[in-house]
Protein backbone atom coordinates (compact mmCIF):
# COMPACT_ATOMS: atom_id res chain seq x y z
CA UNK A 1 0.00 0.00 0.00
CA UNK A 2 1.62 3.68 -0.74
CA UNK A 3 1.62 5.71 1.41
CA UNK A 4 -1.00 8.00 -0.65
CA UNK A 5 -3.53 5.47 -1.52
CA UNK A 6 -7.26 5.79 -2.39
CA UNK A 7 -9.81 2.54 -2.26
CA UNK A 8 -12.87 2.09 -4.73
CA UNK A 9 -15.27 -0.35 -3.52
CA UNK A 10 -16.75 -2.04 -0.41
CA UNK A 11 -15.04 -0.96 2.74
CA UNK A 12 -15.64 -4.00 4.71
CA UNK A 13 -14.48 -5.95 1.40
CA UNK A 14 -11.37 -3.83 1.42
CA UNK A 15 -10.56 -3.95 4.72
CA UNK A 16 -10.63 -7.87 5.10
CA UNK A 17 -8.36 -8.50 2.10
CA UNK A 18 -6.14 -5.91 1.69
CA UNK A 19 -5.26 -4.27 5.45
CA UNK A 20 -3.59 -6.00 7.51
CA UNK A 21 -4.03 -5.94 11.36
CA UNK A 22 -2.52 -2.91 13.34
CA UNK A 23 -1.57 -0.61 10.43
CA UNK A 24 -3.33 2.68 11.83
CA UNK A 25 -2.37 5.23 13.88
CA UNK A 26 -5.26 6.96 13.63
CA UNK A 27 -9.02 6.34 12.24
CA UNK A 28 -11.66 9.22 11.72
CA UNK A 29 -15.13 7.66 10.10
CA UNK A 30 -18.28 9.74 9.13
CA UNK A 31 -20.58 6.99 7.79
CA UNK A 32 -23.64 7.66 6.59
CA UNK A 33 -26.10 8.52 9.67
CA UNK A 34 -29.23 6.14 8.62
CA UNK A 35 -31.25 9.50 8.18
CA UNK A 36 -33.19 8.25 5.23
CA UNK A 37 -32.14 11.08 3.02
CA UNK A 38 -30.39 10.85 -0.14
CA UNK A 39 -27.48 13.19 -0.79
CA UNK A 40 -26.07 15.11 -4.23
CA UNK A 41 -22.68 16.32 -5.75
CA UNK A 42 -23.06 19.37 -7.53
CA UNK A 43 -21.07 20.14 -10.51
CA UNK A 44 -20.12 23.02 -12.41
CA UNK A 45 -21.70 23.77 -15.98
CA UNK A 46 -19.22 26.62 -17.72
CA UNK A 47 -17.93 28.86 -15.10
CA UNK A 48 -21.11 28.66 -13.71
CA UNK A 49 -22.69 26.28 -10.94
CA UNK A 50 -25.03 24.10 -12.45
CA UNK A 51 -28.20 22.68 -11.35
CA UNK A 52 -27.04 19.14 -12.48
CA UNK A 53 -26.77 17.30 -9.25
CA UNK A 54 -25.74 13.28 -9.20
CA UNK A 55 -26.86 11.52 -6.08
CA UNK A 56 -23.95 10.31 -4.51
CA UNK A 57 -24.80 8.14 -2.05
CA UNK A 58 -28.37 6.98 -0.19
CA UNK A 59 -28.67 7.63 3.23
CA UNK A 60 -30.50 4.44 4.15
CA UNK A 61 -29.97 1.12 4.82
CA UNK A 62 -32.49 -1.82 4.92
CA UNK A 63 -33.11 -5.21 5.97
CA UNK A 64 -32.02 -7.30 3.21
CA UNK A 65 -30.51 -10.87 2.87
CA UNK A 66 -27.32 -9.80 2.52
CA UNK A 67 -27.87 -7.67 6.36
CA UNK A 68 -29.77 -10.74 7.42
CA UNK A 69 -26.48 -13.13 6.93
CA UNK A 70 -23.88 -10.09 8.29
CA UNK A 71 -26.25 -10.28 11.68
CA UNK A 72 -26.27 -14.15 11.90
CA UNK A 73 -22.35 -14.48 10.99
CA UNK A 74 -22.02 -11.70 13.96
CA UNK A 75 -24.26 -13.89 16.58
CA UNK A 76 -22.44 -17.07 15.97
CA UNK A 77 -19.02 -16.46 14.94
CA UNK A 78 -17.97 -13.67 17.16
CA UNK A 79 -17.27 -13.02 20.89
CA UNK A 80 -20.02 -13.58 23.48
CA UNK A 81 -20.79 -9.42 24.44
CA UNK A 82 -20.87 -8.79 19.98
CA UNK A 83 -23.12 -11.81 19.78
CA UNK A 84 -25.15 -10.44 23.03
CA UNK A 85 -25.49 -7.15 21.63
CA UNK A 86 -26.55 -8.28 18.67
CA UNK A 87 -29.39 -10.21 20.34
CA UNK A 88 -30.63 -7.66 22.53
CA UNK A 89 -30.65 -5.47 19.87
CA UNK A 90 -32.96 -7.84 17.79
CA UNK A 91 -35.02 -8.55 20.75
CA UNK A 92 -35.36 -4.21 21.60
CA UNK A 93 -35.78 -3.48 17.63
CA UNK A 94 -36.71 -6.20 15.29
CA UNK A 95 -35.45 -7.01 11.86
CA UNK A 96 -36.20 -3.48 10.14
CA UNK A 97 -33.49 -0.95 8.42
CA UNK A 98 -32.36 0.36 12.28
CA UNK A 99 -31.35 -3.24 12.61
CA UNK A 100 -29.74 -3.62 9.23
CA UNK A 101 -27.83 -0.61 9.69
CA UNK A 102 -26.44 -1.21 13.23
CA UNK A 103 -25.26 -4.53 11.89
CA UNK A 104 -23.58 -3.22 9.00
CA UNK A 105 -21.96 -0.74 10.98
CA UNK A 106 -21.18 -2.95 14.10
CA UNK A 107 -19.11 -5.75 11.38
CA UNK A 108 -17.16 -2.60 10.10
CA UNK A 109 -16.16 -1.32 13.53
CA UNK A 110 -14.90 -4.73 14.14
CA UNK A 111 -12.37 -4.75 11.60
CA UNK A 112 -11.27 -1.42 12.17
CA UNK A 113 -10.50 -1.94 15.49
CA UNK A 114 -8.53 -5.08 14.18
CA UNK A 115 -6.60 -2.70 11.65
CA UNK A 116 -5.94 -0.17 14.62
CA UNK A 117 -2.41 0.01 16.22
CA UNK A 118 -2.22 -0.57 19.81
CA UNK A 119 -1.52 3.18 20.39
CA UNK A 120 -3.93 3.94 18.29
CA UNK A 121 -7.47 6.09 18.07
CA UNK A 122 -10.77 5.84 16.48
CA UNK A 123 -12.89 8.98 16.25
CA UNK A 124 -16.79 8.23 15.04
CA UNK A 125 -18.80 10.64 13.46
CA UNK A 126 -22.64 10.43 14.14
CA UNK A 127 -25.54 12.74 15.03
CA UNK A 128 -28.71 11.54 17.23
CA UNK A 129 -30.07 9.50 15.09
CA UNK A 130 -28.31 6.22 16.10
CA UNK A 131 -25.45 7.69 18.33
CA UNK A 132 -26.35 6.06 21.37
CA UNK A 133 -26.52 2.80 19.89
CA UNK A 134 -22.90 2.78 18.25
CA UNK A 135 -21.61 3.70 21.27
CA UNK A 136 -22.84 0.35 22.82
CA UNK A 137 -21.19 -0.82 20.26
CA UNK A 138 -17.97 0.29 20.33
CA UNK A 139 -18.28 0.18 23.76
CA UNK A 140 -18.52 -4.23 23.23
CA UNK A 141 -15.54 -3.82 20.89
CA UNK A 142 -13.46 -1.29 21.96
CA UNK A 143 -14.50 -2.11 25.87
CA UNK A 144 -15.78 0.70 27.42
CA UNK A 145 -12.39 1.56 29.73
CA UNK A 146 -11.35 2.57 26.28
CA UNK A 147 -13.69 5.17 25.98
CA UNK A 148 -12.08 8.39 26.05
CA UNK A 149 -14.20 11.22 25.17
CA UNK A 150 -17.72 12.42 23.93
CA UNK A 151 -17.23 15.39 21.68
CA UNK A 152 -19.80 18.06 21.03
CA UNK A 153 -19.00 19.59 17.76
CA UNK A 154 -21.30 22.63 17.76
CA UNK A 155 -21.61 23.49 14.35
CA UNK A 156 -23.10 27.31 15.01
CA UNK A 157 -24.83 26.16 11.86
CA UNK A 158 -28.48 24.15 11.11
CA UNK A 159 -32.39 25.22 11.29
CA UNK A 160 -34.23 27.64 14.18
CA UNK A 161 -36.25 25.19 16.36
CA UNK A 162 -39.94 26.39 16.27
CA UNK A 163 -41.36 23.57 18.53
CA UNK A 164 -38.02 22.07 20.41
CA UNK A 165 -34.45 23.81 20.99
CA UNK A 166 -32.12 24.05 17.68
CA UNK A 167 -30.15 20.77 16.47
CA UNK A 168 -26.58 22.01 15.75
CA UNK A 169 -23.88 19.42 16.99
CA UNK A 170 -22.97 15.83 15.97
CA UNK A 171 -21.22 13.96 18.57
CA UNK A 172 -17.99 12.21 17.58
CA UNK A 173 -17.04 8.94 20.04
CA UNK A 174 -13.40 8.87 20.69
CA UNK A 175 -12.00 5.18 22.10
CA UNK A 176 -8.73 3.76 22.26
CA UNK A 177 -7.30 0.29 20.97
CA UNK A 178 -5.59 0.11 24.64
CA UNK A 179 -4.56 2.66 27.42
CA UNK A 180 -1.11 2.92 25.81
CA UNK A 181 -2.49 5.83 23.71
CA UNK A 182 -0.80 9.07 21.76
CA UNK A 183 -2.51 12.20 22.66
CA UNK A 184 -0.79 15.62 22.03
CA UNK A 185 -2.82 18.33 23.37
CA UNK A 186 -0.19 21.05 22.96
CA UNK A 187 -1.00 20.53 19.57
CA UNK A 188 -4.05 21.41 18.97
CA UNK A 189 -2.75 24.45 21.65
CA UNK A 190 -0.75 25.59 18.81
CA UNK A 191 -3.25 24.97 16.15
CA UNK A 192 -5.37 27.61 17.62
CA UNK A 193 -3.20 30.15 18.05
CA UNK A 194 -2.13 29.90 14.39
CA UNK A 195 -6.25 30.35 13.46
CA UNK A 196 -7.31 32.35 16.49
CA UNK A 197 -10.37 33.87 14.39
CA UNK A 198 -11.61 30.05 14.19
CA UNK A 199 -12.49 29.20 17.80
CA UNK A 200 -14.67 32.11 18.94
CA UNK A 201 -14.16 34.55 22.02
CA UNK A 202 -12.00 38.00 21.72
CA UNK A 203 -8.41 37.72 20.87
CA UNK A 204 -5.83 40.66 22.46
CA UNK A 205 -2.42 41.13 23.15
CA UNK A 206 -1.20 42.98 26.22
CA UNK A 207 1.10 44.76 27.40
CA UNK A 208 3.78 42.41 28.24
CA UNK A 209 3.08 41.41 24.17
CA UNK A 210 0.95 38.13 25.05
CA UNK A 211 -1.75 36.84 23.15
CA UNK A 212 -4.94 35.97 24.98
CA UNK A 213 -8.35 35.60 24.77
CA UNK A 214 -11.42 37.29 26.33
CA UNK A 215 -14.38 34.50 27.55
CA UNK A 216 -17.68 35.93 29.02
CA UNK A 217 -18.94 33.43 31.46
CA UNK A 218 -21.90 33.61 33.82
CA UNK A 219 -21.17 37.15 33.54
CA UNK A 220 -17.89 37.47 33.93
CA UNK A 221 -15.20 38.24 31.71
CA UNK A 222 -12.45 35.68 31.39
CA UNK A 223 -8.79 36.08 30.20
CA UNK A 224 -7.19 33.00 29.18
CA UNK A 225 -3.36 33.23 27.66
CA UNK A 226 -2.54 31.71 24.82
CA UNK A 227 1.01 30.42 25.81
CA UNK A 228 -0.55 28.77 28.92
CA UNK A 229 -0.56 24.86 28.76
CA UNK A 230 -4.21 23.23 28.31
CA UNK A 231 -5.74 20.99 26.86
CA UNK A 232 -8.88 21.86 24.94
CA UNK A 233 -12.24 20.60 25.99
CA UNK A 234 -14.58 18.19 24.91
CA UNK A 235 -17.01 20.92 22.92
CA UNK A 236 -15.49 22.21 20.12
CA UNK A 237 -16.52 25.58 18.28
CA UNK A 238 -15.70 25.16 14.79
CA UNK A 239 -18.46 26.69 12.48
CA UNK A 240 -19.84 24.61 9.43
CA UNK A 241 -18.91 25.39 6.36
CA UNK A 242 -21.42 27.79 4.68
CA UNK A 243 -23.33 26.61 1.55
CA UNK A 244 -21.90 29.65 -0.28
CA UNK A 245 -18.20 29.04 0.31
CA UNK A 246 -16.80 29.88 -2.59
CA UNK A 247 -13.63 28.88 -1.26
CA UNK A 248 -13.44 25.60 0.91
CA UNK A 249 -17.15 24.14 -0.10
CA UNK A 250 -16.86 21.57 -3.25
CA UNK A 251 -20.53 20.81 -3.45
CA UNK A 252 -20.82 17.15 -1.68
CA UNK A 253 -23.42 16.97 0.62
CA UNK A 254 -21.80 15.85 4.21
CA UNK A 255 -18.55 17.94 3.38
CA UNK A 256 -16.44 18.77 7.40
CA UNK A 257 -14.47 21.77 7.68
CA UNK A 258 -10.73 21.43 7.35
CA UNK A 259 -10.21 22.86 10.82
CA UNK A 260 -12.22 19.86 12.34
CA UNK A 261 -10.08 17.17 10.59
CA UNK A 262 -6.86 18.89 11.70
CA UNK A 263 -7.88 19.74 15.47
CA UNK A 264 -8.22 15.07 14.91
CA UNK A 265 -4.88 15.11 13.29
CA UNK A 266 -3.23 17.07 15.98
CA UNK A 267 -4.26 15.48 18.64
CA UNK A 268 -4.25 11.69 18.06
CA UNK A 269 -0.82 11.10 15.31
CA UNK A 270 2.41 12.98 14.49
CA UNK A 271 4.27 13.55 11.57
CA UNK A 272 4.39 10.58 9.16
CA UNK A 273 2.01 8.23 11.10
CA UNK A 274 -1.16 7.00 9.56
CA UNK A 275 -4.29 7.76 9.13
CA UNK A 276 -7.42 6.10 7.28
CA UNK A 277 -10.76 7.66 6.28
CA UNK A 278 -12.81 4.22 5.52
CA UNK A 279 -15.82 6.56 4.62
CA UNK A 280 -13.80 9.27 2.89
CA UNK A 281 -16.51 11.27 0.52
CA UNK A 282 -14.72 14.20 -0.67
CA UNK A 283 -11.49 13.52 0.95
CA UNK A 284 -11.54 16.08 3.86
CA UNK A 285 -9.36 13.56 6.08
CA UNK A 286 -6.98 12.70 3.40
CA UNK A 287 -6.75 16.28 2.45
CA UNK A 288 -5.98 17.46 6.20
CA UNK A 289 -3.43 14.47 6.39
CA UNK A 290 -1.92 15.43 3.82
CA UNK A 291 -1.40 19.34 4.95
CA UNK A 292 0.21 18.23 7.88
CA UNK A 293 2.47 15.29 6.79
CA UNK A 294 0.52 12.14 7.46
CA UNK A 295 0.29 9.13 5.50
CA UNK A 296 -3.40 8.43 4.69
CA UNK A 297 -5.68 5.41 2.87
CA UNK A 298 -9.10 6.76 2.06
CA UNK A 299 -11.91 4.18 0.82
CA UNK A 300 -15.34 5.35 -0.44
CA UNK A 301 -17.84 3.16 -2.56
CA UNK A 302 -18.14 5.51 -5.68
CA UNK A 303 -16.31 6.81 -8.39
CA UNK A 304 -17.40 9.95 -7.82
CA UNK A 305 -16.02 10.56 -4.31
CA UNK A 306 -12.57 9.16 -5.67
CA UNK A 307 -12.58 11.80 -8.93
CA UNK A 308 -13.72 14.58 -6.57
CA UNK A 309 -10.53 13.43 -4.10
CA UNK A 310 -7.50 13.19 -7.03
CA UNK A 311 -8.84 16.59 -8.20
CA UNK A 312 -9.17 18.26 -4.70
CA UNK A 313 -5.16 16.65 -3.77
CA UNK A 314 -4.24 18.36 -6.99
CA UNK A 315 -6.13 22.01 -6.30
CA UNK A 316 -4.69 21.86 -3.09
CA UNK A 317 -1.01 20.31 -2.82
CA UNK A 318 -0.59 20.07 -7.02
CA UNK A 319 -0.20 16.32 -6.44
CA UNK A 320 -0.71 14.45 -9.64
CA UNK A 321 -1.94 11.11 -10.93
CA UNK A 322 1.48 9.01 -10.67
CA UNK A 323 1.57 10.52 -6.21
CA UNK A 324 -1.69 9.33 -5.37
CA UNK A 325 -2.36 5.17 -5.55
CA UNK A 326 -5.60 4.18 -6.68
CA UNK A 327 -6.78 0.61 -6.11
CA UNK A 328 -10.04 -0.80 -6.93
CA UNK A 329 -10.72 1.26 -10.01
CA UNK A 330 -9.87 -0.71 -13.75
CA UNK A 331 -6.84 -0.05 -15.29
CA UNK A 332 -7.20 -2.39 -18.37
CA UNK A 333 -9.80 -3.97 -20.11
CA UNK A 334 -10.42 -7.19 -17.89
CA UNK A 335 -11.06 -4.46 -15.31
CA UNK A 336 -13.62 -2.68 -17.27
CA UNK A 337 -15.76 -5.39 -17.75
CA UNK A 338 -15.48 -6.21 -14.04
CA UNK A 339 -16.75 -2.87 -13.27
CA UNK A 340 -19.74 -2.98 -15.77
CA UNK A 341 -20.24 -6.34 -14.85
CA UNK A 342 -20.78 -5.39 -11.00
CA UNK A 343 -22.15 -2.22 -11.07
CA UNK A 344 -23.40 -0.61 -14.74
CA UNK A 345 -23.53 3.22 -13.09
CA UNK A 346 -20.54 3.29 -11.63
CA UNK A 347 -18.80 2.06 -14.93
CA UNK A 348 -20.53 4.96 -16.56
CA UNK A 349 -19.37 6.91 -14.08
CA UNK A 350 -15.63 6.20 -14.57
CA UNK A 351 -15.65 5.91 -17.97
CA UNK A 352 -17.09 9.56 -18.29
CA UNK A 353 -14.18 10.51 -16.00
CA UNK A 354 -11.96 9.17 -18.25
CA UNK A 355 -12.77 12.26 -21.09
CA UNK A 356 -13.03 14.86 -17.92
CA UNK A 357 -17.11 14.37 -18.89
CA UNK A 358 -19.72 15.89 -16.70
CA UNK A 359 -22.23 13.32 -15.42
CA UNK A 360 -25.57 14.40 -17.08
CA UNK A 361 -28.36 14.48 -14.47
CA UNK A 362 -29.52 13.07 -10.65
CA UNK A 363 -30.03 9.63 -10.61
CA UNK A 364 -31.63 6.69 -8.50
CA UNK A 365 -31.31 3.38 -7.92
CA UNK A 366 -35.62 3.37 -7.56
CA UNK A 367 -35.45 4.58 -10.32
CA UNK A 368 -32.79 3.34 -12.69
CA UNK A 369 -30.84 6.37 -11.79
CA UNK A 370 -33.29 8.18 -13.99
CA UNK A 371 -33.86 8.15 -17.63
CA UNK A 372 -31.04 10.02 -19.47
CA UNK A 373 -32.81 10.84 -22.85
CA UNK A 374 -29.49 9.84 -24.62
CA UNK A 375 -27.06 11.46 -22.54
CA UNK A 376 -24.66 10.15 -19.80
CA UNK A 377 -22.65 13.27 -19.53
CA UNK A 378 -21.23 16.64 -20.94
CA UNK A 379 -18.03 17.80 -21.97
CA UNK A 380 -18.09 21.36 -22.19
CA UNK A 381 -15.62 23.54 -24.01
CA UNK A 382 -14.95 27.48 -25.19
CA UNK A 383 -16.92 28.07 -28.40
CA UNK A 384 -16.08 31.48 -29.17
CA UNK A 385 -14.99 34.60 -27.11
CA UNK A 386 -17.65 37.86 -27.24
CA UNK A 387 -16.59 41.16 -29.00
CA UNK A 388 -17.69 43.28 -25.71
CA UNK A 389 -14.46 42.58 -23.76
CA UNK A 390 -16.30 41.69 -20.45
CA UNK A 391 -14.52 40.22 -17.89
CA UNK A 392 -16.57 37.50 -15.97
CA UNK A 393 -15.39 37.12 -11.85
CA UNK A 394 -13.25 35.14 -12.35
CA UNK A 395 -11.11 37.18 -14.90
CA UNK A 396 -11.22 35.09 -17.61
CA UNK A 397 -13.41 36.94 -19.92
CA UNK A 398 -16.67 36.76 -21.37
CA UNK A 399 -17.21 33.24 -23.15
CA UNK A 400 -20.08 31.57 -25.40
CA UNK A 401 -20.05 27.68 -24.44
CA UNK A 402 -20.29 24.95 -26.98
CA UNK A 403 -21.24 21.48 -25.64
CA UNK A 404 -20.29 17.75 -26.56
CA UNK A 405 -23.09 15.31 -25.39
CA UNK A 406 -21.83 11.55 -24.10
CA UNK A 407 -23.22 7.99 -24.01
CA UNK A 408 -21.48 5.43 -22.35
CA UNK A 409 -22.63 1.31 -23.60
CA UNK A 410 -21.01 -1.36 -22.03
CA UNK A 411 -22.97 -4.14 -23.66
CA UNK A 412 -23.60 -4.70 -27.14
CA UNK A 413 -24.02 -1.98 -29.49
CA UNK A 414 -25.27 -1.52 -33.10
CA UNK A 415 -25.28 1.16 -35.78
CA UNK A 416 -28.75 2.44 -34.75
CA UNK A 417 -27.26 3.61 -31.66
CA UNK A 418 -25.12 5.53 -33.71
CA UNK A 419 -28.06 7.18 -35.48
CA UNK A 420 -29.97 8.05 -32.36
CA UNK A 421 -26.99 9.57 -30.96
CA UNK A 422 -26.99 12.38 -33.90
CA UNK A 423 -30.96 12.91 -33.23
CA UNK A 424 -29.98 13.52 -29.45
CA UNK A 425 -27.38 16.05 -30.62
CA UNK A 426 -29.90 18.09 -32.63
CA UNK A 427 -32.73 17.69 -29.74
CA UNK A 428 -30.12 18.93 -27.17
CA UNK A 429 -28.66 21.93 -29.40
CA UNK A 430 -25.20 20.29 -28.88
CA UNK A 431 -22.00 20.84 -31.33
CA UNK A 432 -20.83 17.40 -31.00
CA UNK A 433 -21.79 13.67 -29.82
CA UNK A 434 -18.72 11.24 -28.12
CA UNK A 435 -19.97 7.48 -27.78
CA UNK A 436 -18.38 5.44 -25.64
CA UNK A 437 -17.95 1.73 -25.77
CA UNK A 438 -16.44 -1.28 -24.19
CA UNK A 439 -17.10 -3.46 -26.76
CA UNK A 440 -15.55 -2.83 -30.35
CA UNK A 441 -17.50 -0.82 -33.03
CA UNK A 442 -19.10 -2.56 -35.70
CA UNK A 443 -18.46 -0.91 -39.24
CA UNK A 444 -22.28 0.20 -39.92
CA UNK A 445 -21.54 2.15 -36.42
CA UNK A 446 -18.10 3.63 -37.79
CA UNK A 447 -19.75 3.82 -41.05
CA UNK A 448 -22.77 6.05 -39.44
CA UNK A 449 -20.47 8.52 -36.94
CA UNK A 450 -18.20 9.41 -40.51
CA UNK A 451 -21.79 10.22 -42.37
CA UNK A 452 -22.40 12.56 -39.36
CA UNK A 453 -19.70 15.33 -40.65
CA UNK A 454 -17.93 18.22 -39.32
CA UNK A 455 -18.26 21.10 -37.11
CA UNK A 456 -16.45 24.05 -36.73
CA UNK A 457 -16.26 26.87 -33.95
CA UNK A 458 -15.19 30.83 -34.24
CA UNK A 459 -12.55 30.16 -32.09
CA UNK A 460 -10.79 27.76 -33.90
CA UNK A 461 -10.57 29.75 -37.07
CA UNK A 462 -12.19 27.51 -39.26
CA UNK A 463 -10.63 23.45 -38.13
CA UNK A 464 -13.06 20.90 -38.27
CA UNK A 465 -13.80 18.54 -35.59
CA UNK A 466 -16.07 15.14 -36.04
CA UNK A 467 -19.59 15.61 -35.58
CA UNK A 468 -19.84 12.42 -34.23
CA UNK A 469 -16.92 10.15 -32.70
CA UNK A 470 -17.26 6.94 -31.18
CA UNK A 471 -14.08 5.96 -28.50
CA UNK A 472 -13.58 2.51 -27.00
CA UNK A 473 -12.65 2.32 -23.42
CA UNK A 474 -9.39 0.30 -24.72
CA UNK A 475 -8.23 3.21 -26.52
CA UNK A 476 -9.38 5.61 -23.67
CA UNK A 477 -6.89 3.34 -22.08
CA UNK A 478 -3.96 3.83 -23.89
CA UNK A 479 -4.44 7.69 -23.58
CA UNK A 480 -6.67 8.73 -26.77
CA UNK A 481 -9.19 11.42 -26.31
CA UNK A 482 -12.05 12.78 -27.78
CA UNK A 483 -11.55 15.54 -30.52
CA UNK A 484 -12.70 18.84 -29.53
CA UNK A 485 -12.04 22.81 -29.71
CA UNK A 486 -9.29 24.00 -27.30
CA UNK A 487 -10.40 25.88 -24.31
CA UNK A 488 -11.74 22.50 -22.59
CA UNK A 489 -13.41 22.89 -19.23
CA UNK A 490 -11.41 20.43 -17.50
CA UNK A 491 -12.32 20.23 -14.12
CA UNK A 492 -16.20 20.37 -13.49
CA UNK A 493 -15.78 19.82 -9.39
CA UNK A 494 -15.86 23.57 -7.77
CA UNK A 495 -11.74 24.50 -7.47
CA UNK A 496 -10.20 23.77 -3.96
CA UNK A 497 -7.55 26.48 -2.84
CA UNK A 498 -4.42 25.98 -2.43
CA UNK A 499 -3.42 24.94 0.59
CA UNK A 500 0.51 25.49 2.90
CA UNK A 501 1.43 22.27 4.26
CA UNK A 502 4.12 20.21 5.53
CA UNK A 503 6.01 18.71 2.32
CA UNK A 504 7.09 15.31 2.98
CA UNK A 505 11.35 14.05 2.95
CA UNK A 506 11.48 11.71 0.30
CA UNK A 507 8.35 11.29 0.26
CA UNK A 508 8.49 9.44 -3.07
CA UNK A 509 10.46 6.81 -1.44
CA UNK A 510 8.28 6.14 1.77
CA UNK A 511 6.03 2.95 1.34
CA UNK A 512 4.85 0.17 3.36
CA UNK A 513 4.30 -2.91 1.75
CA UNK A 514 1.73 -5.45 2.91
Amino acid sequence: MNNRTLYFGDNLEILRKKIPDKSFDLIYLDPPFNSNRNYNVLFKEGLQDSPAQIQVFEDSWHWTRESKAIFDHLVTKTNESISNLMLAWEKIIGHNDMLAYLTMMTVRLIELHRVLKDTGSLYLHCDPTASHYLKIALDAIFGNKNFLNEIIWHKNSGGIGRTSFSKRHDTILLYTKTQNYFYDGKAIGDLREQNEGTFGGYFGVDEDGRKYREVRKAGKIYKYYMDEPRNPDDVWEIPQIPERDKTERLGYPTQKPLALLERIILASSKEGDWILDPFCGCGTTVAAAEKLGRNWVGIDITTLAISLIKRRLKDHFSLGTKQIHTDGLPSDLSGARELFKKDPFEFEYWALDLINAMPAQSKSQENMRGADKGVDGVVTFIKNVCANGKKNSNGNGNYEYGKAIVQVKGGGVQRNQIAALKGDIEREKAEAGIFITLEEPTKPMIKEAIDGGTFSTPITNGIEFPKVQILTIKELLAGKTPKLPQGLIKNYHKEAKKVEYKKRKNVSDILMLF
